[in-house]
């Protein structure tokens, strides 16, 4: 968890969760057109087949150290949609949300393109 500290206000510490960073970035990859999916780790859907709670920080680490937040994302892209533009559009979109709601730097947004979707064919195009 990282502490920010309002020397202006003075009123106290604010604490924001990495867990809290991690829906924001969520959210923000998901906006992109083109991500198809974020991809959860194993025991994220482990925990969710248990607890029955959708979990939407799924395929999202962050790392705060020294003030400065490094994200990584896992995601799949839809067929026909160039990956590097995606991409890009992932980084930036991404970073500008989290700083602009958390007030944390972020140094990197790491995206790591896992699948392709293929769009699905109607039983009637055949």
């Amino acid at each position: 968890m990282d502490e920010l500290n309002r020397e202006e206000t003075n009123i106290g510490i604010v604490k924001i969760s990495d867990d809290v960073v991690s829906v924001i970035a969520s959210i923000a990859a998901a906006e992109i057109k083109g991500v198809s999916e974020i991809h959860q780790g194993v025991t994220s859907g482990i925990t969710q087949m248990i607890t029955g709670k959708k979990n939407v920080s799924k395929g999202i680490k962050v790392s705060i150290e020294e003030g400065e937040a490094t994200i990584d994302v896992v995601i799949s892209v839809e067929y026909g949609i160039k990956i590097p533009d995606v991409v890009t559009e992932v980084q930036i979109n991404v970073k500008k949300t989290v700083e602009a709601m958390t007030g944390l730097n972020v140094s990197a947004v790491n995206v790591y393109v896992q699948n392709i979707i293929l769009p699905k064919v109607d039983e009637k195009q055949k």
